[in-house]
């Protein structure tokens, strides 16, 4: 779990690089121009390695309860039994939009499944939850387009999901360039 928090913090610390820049340029340190500069390292860098972070890789462990690989940070393994959370995580790349179901379980660990086998296991493990659980038990929280990625509901959901989070990017992106352009002097 540290090394998770370490590698999140690392994201983030990259993503904020301009505005330090920004700090030292307008002490004469640095020259103007290199919150630009760090901005668009940054903004490839940190877009690119928070969604990899807890990104399942191989070797993997599967037993009937858990689900373990390697991540960016060091293996983790979830228990599928006692999932609290699962949220769709998608971006997109030149050959079209890329899922990851990321997958929290009691104890706090998240793992993003991405491997057809895996997304197998987690779709069992949230159908023996869904029926057997007792009425006032808490079942695991699965997003509309979680569920319509693991065909356990229509496949309306993901289209949704698919536009809001095309939307959300384009628009976060571009938000955080223009204040980076405008942390510039341009």
């Amino acid at each position: 779990m540290r090394r998770a928090r370490k590698g999140f913090g690392l994201a983030v610390t990259i993503l904020l690089l301009p505005f330090g820049g920004y700090g030292l340029a307008r002490t004469g340190i640095l020259p103007e121009g290199t919150p630009l500069v760090l901005g668009l390292l940054s903004l490839i860098v940190g877009f690119v390695l928070l969604p990899a972070l807890c990104e399942e890789r191989s070797p993997f462990r599967r037993s009937s309860s858990r689900l373990t690989a390697c991540t960016l940070t060091g293996e983790r393994s979830v228990d599928l039994n006692r999932i609290t959370t699962v949220r769709l995580l998608t971006t997109f790349s030149y050959g079209g939009p890329y899922r990851a179901l990321v997958v929290r379980d009691i104890h706090g660990v998240r793992l993003g499944i991405t491997t057809g086998r895996s997304r197998g296991m987690l779709r069992r493990a949230i159908e023996r939850a869904d029926s057997t659980a007792p009425r006032d038990a808490p079942r695991p929280r699965v997003s509309r387009a979680a569920r319509a990625h693991l065909n356990l509901a229509p496949r309306r959901g993901l289209i949704v999901h698919t536009v809001l989070a095309f939307l959300l990017l384009t628009v976060g992106l571009s938000l955080y360039m223009s204040v980076v352009i405008r942390l510039g002097g341009y």
